[in-house]
């Protein structure tokens, strides 16, 4: 039985939490929450409390939460929020603030 979580509008660029799907999808639930819990960058602490939310779903039903292990993990690009910086003669450059809709859904073997 499959048990998803999601997590939308997330502000952090999709890109840099791409860089760490590859590491834990495929694995057991433990061992992905163990490897996201030491990895020194934002997205994995985001990653980690999405995979956290997912198995808390899989315990409401009913599955065995040891026998779980990561499917599937999609991160896709939400709205970008647009802002302008003064630069220098009475310029200004964009400033894009992207935002992430993560997905992770869980499967018993």
């Amino acid at each position: 039985m499959e048990t998803k979580a999601q997590a939308k509008f997330i502000r952090i660029a999709p890109q840099k939490v791409q860089v760490i799907i590859p590491a834990i999808k495929g694995r057991k639930v433990e061992e992905a929450i163990a490897l996201l819990r030491f990895l020194p960058r934002k997205g994995a602490r985001i990653l980690y409390q999405v995979l956290h939310s997912a198995v808390a779903n899989a315990g409401q039903n009913k599955v065995d939460i040891d026998t779980l292990y990561v499917k599937k993990i999609m991160v896709d690009q939400g709205p970008t929020m647009k802002r302008w910086m003064p630069r220098a003669m009475g310029r200004a450059t964009p400033i894009l603030k992207r935002t992430s809709h993560i997905t992770v859904i869980l499967e018993a073997r």
